[in-house]
């Protein structure tokens, strides 16, 4: 994401400066509604989301005695989404009032820091996928330190592509960005399918689906749509970039597409908000299932569903 003053515009000598002569908002004047769509989410962002996620770094921390194996990359996506949203007051005077380039380089560390989300969201979804698909090894491996680990290396990653960006001068770098999205929203439909597949599959003796798997069922879907609503747009747009004209792509589809993704600081955070009722771990048994909800013990069974978003 880059949505910052171009020092490759018509440039002005200012002493021994050189310096955009318009600002965005000026050289995109000609399609205004589209910015302030992307303003509007923004906004939206700042006054939602930061305090949305802040209750949900609230939450964790509060309950982190019994919390679910997917908390801690929760906690780490709103972590960066919170330090996104901060944003707004910065990028608003950038767009409209500056043309210094200076501000550029702030711009694209936080604009780098979002492009990165994704990762942690992919980790959240192959976390359920195990639990929910492959049980017996998600328990084999669940107290063990990789979780730590892999948070870890995605913000190493996160950081590393936030100060390339940052530097504004890599040939072809956007190309990252539309590798790792096309890559991890790939990885994100086929966790939340494949789980949505086991869900809804009949279990023995019973002919509806068990009360416990029709929320965590309904829940794996709202996510799937929000991954879908998020994230197609720049998924479906940014590789045929080239058809598209610079002046079309700059301050038409840039806009469109990263307005949808960026909207997701404030979507996610409520999302796991809504269904804090659905503290998990979840037991269902596929044989038990009645019998572990009578006695009040945990079922017998190496089937889990992790549901909490």
């Amino acid at each position: 994401m880059e949505m910052c003053n171009d020092t490759s515009n018509t440039l002005v000598l200012n002493g021994n400066v050189s310096v955009p002569e318009k600002t965005v908002y000026e050289m995109c004047s000609h399609m205004p509604v589209i910015i302030l769509f992307y303003l509007g989410m923004q906004i939206i962002n700042m006054f939602m989301g930061i305090p949305a996620n802040l209750i949900v770094l609230w939450l964790i921390h509060r309950n982190r005695s019994d919390s679910s194996t997917s908390d801690i990359f929760i906690w780490h996506l709103a972590v960066l989404d919170t330090f996104f949203c901060l944003i707004l007051p910065l990028e608003l005077a950038n767009l409209l009032y500056l043309t210094t380039s200076s501000t550029c380089y702030i711009l694209r560390f936080f604009y780098g820091i979002k492009d990165m989300s994704p990762l942690f969201l992919a980790c959240i979804c192959m976390d359920r996928y195990m639990a929910v698909c492959h049980p017996i090894v998600f328990y084999t491996l669940k107290d063990q330190r990789h979780r730590p680990v892999c948070a870890g290396v995605m913000w190493f990653i996160t950081l590393v592509y936030a100060i390339l960006k940052c530097m504004g001068n890599i040939p072809n770098f956007d190309k990252v960005f539309t590798v790792m999205i096309l890559a991890t929203f790939a990885l994100m439909l086929f966790c939340n399918i494949s789980i949505l597949w086991v869900l809804s599959q009949s279990v023995p003796g019973m002919d509806d689906m068990h009360p416990v798997r029709k929320r965590a069922f309904k829940t794996m879907l709202i996510i799937l749509a929000i991954i879908v609503f998020n994230y197609l747009p720049p998924v479906a747009l940014f590789p045929f970039q080239r058809y598209f004209s610079p002046d079309v792509f700059k301050c038409y589809i840039h806009y469109i597409a990263f307005g949808f993704t960026d909207i997701s600081s404030s979507i996610q955070p409520v999302l796991y908000l809504s269904n804090k009722k659905l503290q998990c771990p979840v037991w269902c048994c596929e044989c038990c299932c009645n019998k572990g909800t009578e006695t009040g013990r945990k079922p017998e069974s190496s089937k889990v569903y992790i549901i909490n978003a």
